[in-house]
C-alpha cells in the first residue's frame, strides 16, 4: 500500500466531511491516476463513502443539522433509481467524461453562490417543494448509479441555489442522501457481481477516510462558517472534476 495513496484519501475525507459529503468523487480521481482497476475503484469509493458518510449522518443529526422528512423525501426516488443506474454499462473514457464534466459544473455552480451580487434569501419552508425536489433526487440517484458515486456532490449545489435549507443543513441532507445512495449502489454491483476488493489495498484506505471523515465532521458541525464549508467544497469538486477531465482526453 502506498503511504501517499492513504494520505490523499485523509485529506479527502477530511476536506468533503466538511460539507456533509464521502468524496467518492475525489476517491475515484485518485485512484485513477494510480491506475486502479475499474471495478475496484467503484466498489472501494462507494465503501469509503458509506464508512465516511455514516458517521457524518450520526453527528449531523445530534447537533441538530438533518431534518429526516426531507431527506426522506429526497431519497425516496433516488434509491432504486441508483440500484437501476448501476445496471447502465459505461465504457471507461466514457464515465471519466460523465463525471469530470459533472463535478466542474456542480463547482462552477457553488462559486456562483459565493459572488457579490448573489442574494442570500431565506430558505423555503414550502414543504412541496421538499416533493418537487424528490423527483430531481430521483435523476440524481440514477447518474450515481452509472457513476459509482453517492450523488450529493450533484443534490448539494441545487438545494444552495433553489435556497432550500441552511448550509448546515444541506450537509446533514446530502450526508444522509450519499449513504443510502451508495448502499443502494452496492447493492447493485453486488446483483451484478461487479464488486471488486483487494483487502490489502481497501482496509488502509478505509481506516485513512474513517480518521479525516471524523475530523472533518466535528470541524463542520463546530468550527466552520457556512461561506468556508462552500468554499473548500467548491475547490474540492472543481479540482477533481478537472483530473477526472484531464485524465480521460490524456
Amino acid at each position: 500500500m502506498d503511504y501517499q495513496l492513504c494520505l490523499l484519501f485523509f485529506l479527502v475525507a477530511l476536506v468533503y466531511s466538511m460539507a456533509g459529503f464521502g468524496g467518492g468523487s475525489s476517491y475515484m480521481a485518485i485512484m485513477a491516476l494510480y491506475g486502479v482497476s475499474m471495478y475496484t475503484m467503484k466498489s472501494t469509493a462507494l465503501l469509503c463513502n458509506i464508512v465516511v458518510v455514516t458517521n457524518g449522518v450520526f453527528n449531523f443529526y445530534r447537533q441538530g443539522y438533518l431534518p429526516l422528512k426531507k431527506a426522506l423525501w429526497l431519497s425516496v426516488a433516488s434509491v432504486p433509481m441508483a440500484f437501476i443506474g448501476s445496471y447502465i454499462p459505461l465504457k471507461e473514457h466514457v464515465f471519466f467524461i460523465v463525471l469530470g464534466t459533472s463535478l466542474v459544473i456542480a463547482s462552477l455552480l457553488m462559486f456562483y453562490r459565493l459572488l457579490p451580487f448573489y442574494s442570500e434569501k431565506k430558505f423555503s419552508k414550502n414543504e412541496t417543494s421538499v416533493y418537487k425536489f424528490s423527483i430531481a433526487g430521483g435523476f440524481i440517484g440514477g447518474l450515481s448509479g452509472m457513476t459509482g458515486i453517492g450523488g450529493g456532490i450533484f443534490l448539494s449545489p441545487l438545494l444552495k441555489l433553489a435556497h432550500f435549507d441552511t448550509a448546515k443543513n444541506i450537509a446533514g441532507l446530502s450526508s444522509f442522501f450519499i449513504l443510502v445512495n451508495s448502499i443502494a449502489g452496492l447493492l447493485g454491483q453486488f446483483s451484478r457481481k461487479q464488486i471488486s476488493f483487494d483487502y490489502n489495498f481497501t482496509i488502509p484506505l478505509l481506516l485513512s477516510v474513517i480518521v479525516g471523515g471524523q475530523i472533518g465532521t466535528y470541524l463542520s458541525a463546530k468550527k466552520l462558517s457556512e461561506k468556508w464549508v462552500t468554499v473548500a467544497t467548491a475547490v474540492l469538486v472543481g479540482y477533481a472534476g478537472a483530473r477526472l477531465l484531464m485524465n480521460a482526453n490524456a
